[in-house]
């Protein structure tokens, strides 16, 4: 995993193939103005037209612009693009992922994963607290910001109270690639802790495809039955693929 020590961005590495080499601090160098006009034209066009005016690859060069003060980004965004493919995969790859791309240091991890902490917060500020079957929309946007990109498989639970109310959304467990251990016990036990009256069971698929496998079914039919001991509803287990979700309940798994 990439360091966490302190760091200073004027003392970054140089890219090996940065056409450009870092000034030395204190020299009062400036960008050369190829650099520093192509920055300002970015930036004009984010303001005007905003994201949706921005291919993936310059939306993150407006990031790493930050993190990258005084030096050309476009190698490095090109590398990132091409190793995790979208915008979305970049932001959400694990530190040592990122830190395996030439030029990813501590600086740069910070800033994306800084950017997905943001997303997060604000689609999560969207539900938390509120009636979820209500706002099924926002929950499904909070739930693909949250779980859609990642590489690996993520269990979540959504914990409500007799009103539906959202009080807690925890993370149960990380898997691999296509496997992820869920332990029904545990999903109920922590349902009585936290006093809830029910429960929506949320996990991705990294290959995109939200289809349940034979394995997804049998595990929800067992927190299902564990949680009617209980006596705690069991609305919904969502699989999230890239684009897409699949509901049990939308579907009659349950």
């Amino acid at each position: 995993m990439a360091s966490r020590r302190a760091f200073n961005d004027g003392t970054l590495p140089l890219f090996e193939d940065s056409a450009e080499p870092l000034p030395a601090p204190g020299s009062g160098s400036r960008l050369p103005s190829y650099i520093r006009d192509h920055r300002s034209r970015l930036r004009d066009r984010f303001m005007d037209g905003g994201a949706a005016a921005m291919p993936d690859y310059e939306l993150l060069e407006l990031v790493l612009f930050r993190a990258i003060p005084r030096q050309d980004v476009k190698p490095l965004a090109r590398r990132l693009m091409e190793k995790f493919r979208d915008f979305n995969r970049v932001i959400t790859a694990p530190p040592e992922r990122l830190a395996e791309v030439k030029g990813a240091g501590p600086a740069v991890i910070t800033e994306l994963k800084i950017v997905e902490a943001a997303a997060r917060r604000m689609a999560r500020a969207k539900v938390m607290q509120q009636p979820v079957l209500s706002g099924w929309e926002a929950l499904l946007d909070y739930c693909h910001t949250a779980m859609a990109h990642r590489e690996t498989e993520q269990f979540r639970v959504l914990y409500l109270d007799r009103k539906n109310v959202l009080i807690a959304d925890e993370e149960q467990a990380r898997g691999t690639v296509d496997h992820v251990p869920v332990y029904p016990r545990e999903v109920a036990k922590r349902a009585l802790e936290l006093n809830a009256s029910a429960l929506i069971l949320v996990h991705n698929h990294p290959s995109g495809d939200p289809t349940p496998s034979d394995s997804d079914i049998i595990m929800t039919r067992q927190i299902l039955t564990a949680l009617e001991a209980l006596g705690l509803v069991l609305h919904d287990h969502l699989i999230i693929g890239k684009s897409n979700e699949l509901s049990f309940r939308s579907e009659g798994f349950l």
